[in-house]
């Protein structure tokens, strides 16, 4: 144990620092202005196709030879809305306070053009496998459409230890954590069920997690929410006071909690936007590469489903979240006695749900907790095998069997980790992978703008379900033959 812990402060001791250079001086700004780039390029396409993107979603048809628009849409949720949702919004607002609530949503609604632009571009360049089942993402448009066949294997290898290794045991901790404090049940048995409930999907493959993801998150997103909408209602004296805090606080005005940190626009922001990312995936390039599995007649499309996730996720759960911390009496306890350790992660969201609903609500955010993590794991791992394949080539098969054991192994080790070190890796992980993504995607974005154009000009016409074409784009011979025609 000891020797673990050494290689541990080792680790930290290293990836802290580049984790915080890379946040605090590179993606703070990328991500934000990215964002509003892509906002401005496309027209403000958030907000003026927000009832075509809510109807399209809804419409989704589903696929009898591969995965459908909403299994994709399931599966990319399923990775979204997970410990981000619950223990990185209580750490948002333990270290930035909550200011860091409206810097989330600032995030969300910018993050709405960048997923789109992202998505659109992992429809347009995927690729056709033997299973019947597409393969797409960063990885593969970085290649074909830039030709930086080296960037695109640093995406992918990015890709694989985020959500391969630090997210799978992020989540792995977070549902431990969460069953331990509700139920008393040791972290290592939690860890050994999960254990085996994941490997029961993955060794299914990408049809099997999707056609998971797709029956377990809308009950999930769904009973979470109504819950969240009883603890509103039941503090509606409460609400305009709580809002007026956000407010207030985004721009640093407020009392000081979280030891000496205190209430600052910076620390706010920082929170606000690092973990807003963490649960949205904006730009991260993560949701492209289950946005390329559907089976659809147009990559705008997609794209448009993919954006509505953001606000699922963030405008959503997120909120959901807060809403439940800041309406309690253990937040109003953690301004008054700078409560410490206690109060960090999972342990905050369930001490404030069972200050509104007694015992009940312990055990229900365990249970949350358990089942949105459950499906993240199932998510990380469709993503990481999408990667490894790419990398792997005609190897494939002989990667992704050396892959799941791997990744079963650190489900076990992340449900008794620690939770700093878990959330420090995963951050330096996310980062550079947000970094080479986003930085791809600004170079193309006049590509997923013409097809942008192409969507719009069918729909203007009077066609229901535009169809693309790879015609449309100024080298169609970048496309992978046979997709498109």
């Amino acid at each position: 144990m000891e020797f673990i812990e050494t290689v541990r402060a080792a680790v930290e001791a290293v990836t802290s620092p580049i984790s915080n250079f890379i946040w605090t001086y590179i993606l703070f700004y990328l991500l934000f202005g990215a964002g509003l780039i892509f906002t401005v390029a496309t027209r403000f396409m958030q907000f003026r196709m927000l009832g075509h993107m809510v109807r399209i979603t809804f419409d989704s048809r589903s696929s009898d030879q591969g995965v459908s628009s909403f299994q994709a849409l399931a599966t990319s949720l399923a990775a979204r809305v997970g410990t981000g949702n619950l223990a990185g919004v209580a750490l948002a607002l333990w270290v930035g306070g909550p200011g860091a609530v409206f810097w989330m949503w600032m995030t969300a609604l910018v993050g709405l053009a960048t997923t789109f632009i992202e998505c659109t571009l992992g429809q347009v360049y995927k690729i056709h496998y033997a299973d019947g089942v597409y393969r797409g993402g960063p990885a593969y448009y970085i290649e074909r459409a830039l030709g930086q066949r080296w960037m695109s294997i640093i995406f992918a290898v990015f890709l694989i230890i985020a959500y391969g290794f630090a997210f799978s045991g992020a989540q792995a901790n977070t549902i431990a954590k969460g069953m331990e404090g509700a139920f008393a049940i040791p972290t290592w048995a939690t860890g050994l069920a999960l254990v085996v409930m994941a490997g029961v999907v993955v060794y299914g493959g990408l049809r099997s997690i999707a056609k998971t993801a797709e029956k377990i998150v809308p009950v999930m997103a769904i009973g979470y929410f109504l819950v969240a909408v009883y603890i509103l209602i039941a503090n509606y004296d409460q609400v305009p006071g709580m809002f007026w805090l956000i407010i207030q606080s985004a721009f640093g005005f407020g009392p000081a909690v979280g030891g000496a940190v205190g209430y600052t626009i910076k620390i706010a922001m920082e929170n606000g936007i690092k973990r807003g990312l963490f649960s949205n995936e904006a730009g991260m390039g993560s949701t492209p590469n289950a946005a390329a599995t559907a089976e659809v007649n147009h990559p705008a499309a997609q794209g448009l489903v993919q954006s509505f996730g953001v606000i699922v996720d963030t405008l959503i759960i997120c909120s959901c979240t807060a809403v439940v911390i800041l309406l309690s009496g253990v937040y109003d306890q953690m301004l008054t006695t700078q409560t410490d350790a206690s109060m960090q992660g999972i342990q905050l969201t369930q001490d404030a749900m069972s200050d509104h609903l007694g015992s009940f609500g312990s055990g229900f955010i365990a249970i949350a907790i358990l089942f949105f993590a459950y499906t993240s794991i199932l998510a990380n791992f469709a993503y990481t095998e999408i990667n490894v394949e790419y990398l792997a080539g005609k190897h494939h098969k002989k990667a992704i069997t050396i892959l799941r054991p791997l990744i079963l192994a650190m489900v076990m080790i992340g449900s008794m980790a620690t939770l700093s070190f878990i959330w420090d890796f995963a951050d330096l992980a996310m980062g550079l992978m947000a970094t080479t993504n986003l930085v791809a995607i600004l170079l193309l974005l006049p590509i997923a703008l013409r097809v942008l154009k192409d969507y719009e000009r069918q729909r203007a016409e009077g066609i229901e379900e535009p169809v693309f074409h790879r015609a449309v784009l100024k080298n169609p011979d970048q496309v992978e033959p046979g997709i498109w025609d």
